[in-house]
């Protein structure tokens, strides 16, 4: 064997065959089953197992096409759909894993049938503001929630005319703001 090119193959094969036997030993012993809350978060479909968890309570993980508990015992072939952040995930079960694993071989456990995520283009949020512009002023927040749908209806909120208290209230005391000197304890 001679250049670079004879020495990648044997280090990739170790690679792929480390990546197997991590895989293996995170699997569950003979007979044993693996809940699928544990194996979604396993092969790093979900950041942590109670999300997992949440995300089979509130009826986002379907496996063979049934809303399924985070009890439930998945098996190899099972096709798992899961619904997280926005997206719609469909994978096959490759291969039953109890501990999480690394991301090259959760890869290997699973077959992934998604659909390709949206282009980030479609997903930039709107009301970006330019680098260096400072501080954005309360019509400028108000703006940037009107556009992300956040705010509230328009005429929801206070007019200039019905605000109460300040320096144009109602209150006949004419004082300004703070203490007086006389006698305001």
């Amino acid at each position: 064997m001679t250049g670079a090119g004879g020495s990648a193959g044997p280090t990739a094969v170790d690679a792929k065959t480390a990546a197997v036997a991590a895989a293996e030993a995170a699997g569950p012993s003979n007979g044993e089953t693996v809940r699928i809350d544990s194996w979604i978060w396993s092969v790093r479909l979900v950041k942590t197992r109670s999300t997992g968890a949440a995300a089979c309570r509130g009826g986002h993980v379907r496996v063979n096409g049934e809303r399924v508990k985070p009890a439930h015992s998945v098996r190899v072939g099972d096709e798992v759909r899961m619904r997280h952040e926005g997206r719609e995930r469909i994978v096959v079960v490759k291969r039953l894993i109890r501990k999480r694993v690394g991301a090259p071989v959760a890869v290997q456990c699973y077959i992934d049938n998604s659909p390709p995520p949206p282009p980030r283009e479609a997903i930039a949020p709107a009301g970006i503001r330019d680098r260096g512009t400072g501080r954005p002023t309360k019509r400028d927040r108000r703006d940037m929630e009107r556009l992300r749908g956040l705010g509230a209806p328009p005429g929801g909120g206070f007019s200039a005319e019905g605000r109460s208290g300040g320096r144009g209230s109602s209150g006949g005391q004419g004082r300004p703001h703070g203490r007086s000197g006389a006698g305001g304890l």
